[in-house]
Order: structure tokens, then sequence, then C-alpha cells
């Protein structure tokens, strides 16, 4: 139903007055008003003036009157019966739609859990816990089995104070996957990075989150470069989902995420080697998404950054010290994905997983 059926059912009489009709009509009679107002302007009562008052008040036009006397008619009419006439409701007509719109999911974030699917189940669902994701994977997901914890449509609490490519606080423009991991023991909590005991992930597990993340990527058309970790976005805070994350696999066989092309890397490290520069270096991690101070020094943020950075791109070393490798690496990533424009995500051919879990 159309609006205008809508009031041909509810009886609204849809018709406006000309400027005209609404100047020189009665105060006591019916006028053609769009929103159902009009039984107030009928029952409005008898006004009294002396002649003085009537010279002074009738100099201005008459529609200010009824503007002014309106609310207070609605008023008396409201207590003379109890009740009104209700006004129409509202018609949504979404038949002509913008092309400058895009979808609010800007960005994937993948998380492990740090702990094993029970607790993980209680924590990401408990209201106690605060915390929550889009989608939990198993370790070993029997049947494909995938929790979907939090709609798509609604903001999961996972990212928590977080940053890429200017935009803090992603939870607001983000889907989050959490994947069953340990992470590393509990002892090496406060060692380096480079010398604690990571725990890999299971085929079955990379297989299912692969098929997933491709779908949410497909869905939400996101972009290579705004697929990332935790510690991407929250470097100094958090590790998840750690060096064994399989990124390259992910690139290769799903055809998920940013990775830098070898030819490019190869070139970069033998015509532009990294000169120490780390003003330049921080400009560079800014431009991928790093949001690093421009201080010019190599200090803790930044070297927090570039281990996060290594983690995701050169897990063979990611103990926070900028190299010639790794900057090439990040001119590969800028050539690759900011350079030059960056096609449509292809589509793909695997199914879809269907919330169909036994």
């Amino acid at each position: 139903m159309d609006c205008r059926q809508a009031n041909a059912v509810h009886g609204w009489n849809y018709r406006r007055e000309s400027a005209a009709e609404a100047v020189d009509a009665p105060l006591d009679r019916e006028p053609m008003g769009q929103f159902g107002a009009s039984h107030a302007w009928q029952r409005m009562p008898k006004m009294v003036v002396t002649d003085g008052f009537k010279k002074r008040l009738f100099r201005r036009p008459r529609i200010a009157l009824i503007a002014t006397v309106l609310p207070l008619a609605a008023t008396a009419a409201v207590a003379a019966e109890g009740q009104v006439k209700p006004f129409p409701s509202y018609c949504i007509d979404s038949s002509i739609q913008s092309q400058n719109q895009d979808s609010r999911v800007r960005t994937l974030v993948f998380h492990y859990t740090a702990e094993d699917l029970p607790s993980s189940l209680v924590h990401l669902t408990e209201a106690k816990y605060q915390t929550s994701a889009h989608y939990l994977i198993p370790q070993q997901p029997a049947a494909g089995h995938v929790y979907s914890l939090v709609p798509e449509r609604e903001r999961a609490w996972h990212a928590g104070v977080s940053q890429w490519q200017g935009v803090n606080n992603l939870n607001f423009s983000s889907v989050g996957i959490e994947i069953v991991n340990l992470g590393f023991p509990p002892e090496d909590e406060n060692v380096p990075l480079m010398e604690r005991h990571w725990y890999p992930y299971d085929e079955q597990q990379i297989a299912v989150m692969g098929r997933l993340a491709r779908s949410i990527i497909d869905r939400y058309q996101i972009k290579p470069h705004r697929v990332i970790g935790h510690s991407d976005i929250s470097f100094g805070r958090k590790t998840d989902p750690g060096p064994l994350f399989p990124w390259e696999y992910l690139y290769s066989r799903y055809g998920i995420g940013a990775w830098p092309d070898a030819d490019a890397v190869a070139y970069f490290k033998r015509t532009q080697p990294y000169d120490n520069n780390v003003a330049d270096l921080q400009g560079k991690l800014n431009r991928y998404g790093y949001g690093v101070p421009l201080s010019g020094a190599l200090d803790k943020a930044t070297e927090e950054a570039v281990a996060a950075f290594q983690m995701h791109f050169r897990a063979t070393r990611y103990d926070g010290v900028p190299d010639v490798e790794t900057v090439a690496i990040l001119d590969a990533l800028l050539q690759k994905y900011f350079t030059r424009e960056l096609p449509e995500t292809p589509p793909t051919s695997l199914s879809v997983m269907q919330s169909n879990c036994p």
C-alpha cells in the first residue's frame, strides 16, 4: 500500500489548501488539512474581541493567528471529549535509492581466544564479561560448526580500544571472528614476543575460517588491506591472532586479506633499502593503517607497531626492529594497494555456510 492508498483507506484528506484558501477560511469551518488536525479547527471556541483589539489583531495574516491558536484549540478539544482523532501514521517510500552509500562494515578482524571452547563461550556470551564477537570457530569444528554469537548487523564488543586507517573504535565498523586457540602459555606472558611458545592452528579450523571469512568479504566488499588482526589495530596491547596465524595461506588459497608480491619486495630491497629514516618509516606505517606517532624517533609505540606488522607479514622475525626486508614489504604493500586502483573483490565459487547446524 502506498501513501495515497493509505490516505484513502483511513479517510485522510490529502488535498493541500492554497495559501489564499488558508488565509480566507473562516475559523469554524472544516479545512482541507493534510495531517488530520482539522477537528481542532472545527471545534475551536468562538472568540469574543473588542473592536479595538480586532483592528490590531487582524493587521497580520490570518494564517499566523491559526498557527498560534491551533495548539490551544486541540487542548480544549481533548479536555471536552477526552480524545482526538489520531494523526495518520507515516509510510516509507523506498522506490528511489541513492547511489551514494556503502556498507557500514569496513573491516574484518581476526582474534584468538587464548582459552578453550567452554571458557570462550562463557566469556563471549555472559554479560558480566563485557566482550563478544560475531563468530566463534572451535579448535576442531565438527562438520564445519561455527557459533554465531552476535548478528552481523549488530555491534559486537571485540576490538576494544582500536585504530585503523584513521578510524577509532572499530567495533562500530567491523565483523569480528574469534578462533579457539590458546595463544601462548601463561608463563610466557612477560617474555619477549620472539621467545614465546605459540600454539598452532588446526588445519580443519583454518579451512572453515577461510570459507566463512571469504563469504563475509564478498557480502560487504571489504578491501584486502582492511582484513586485519587484533594486534594490527591494538598494537602493544594485543598480540592475537599471533605469528602462527596463516595470513599467506589464507591469501593464496581463499583470496583473503593483503599480501605483498615477492618481485616487488625484491625490487624495493634492491632500489630503496631502508636507511634508518624513522620519520619516513612512521609515515609509511600510518599510510598503511598503523596509527603510530610521527615523532621521528624509534620509540616504544613505533617498535610495537613494527612488531605487529612483522607478525602479520614477516613472521620469521617479529622483534619490532625495522630492517631492510620489513620496510621493503611495507613499500610493496603500499605500491600494490594504495598506489594503483584496486579491482573489485573477485567472486568466489565457495559455498556460503548457512545457519543449519544440528
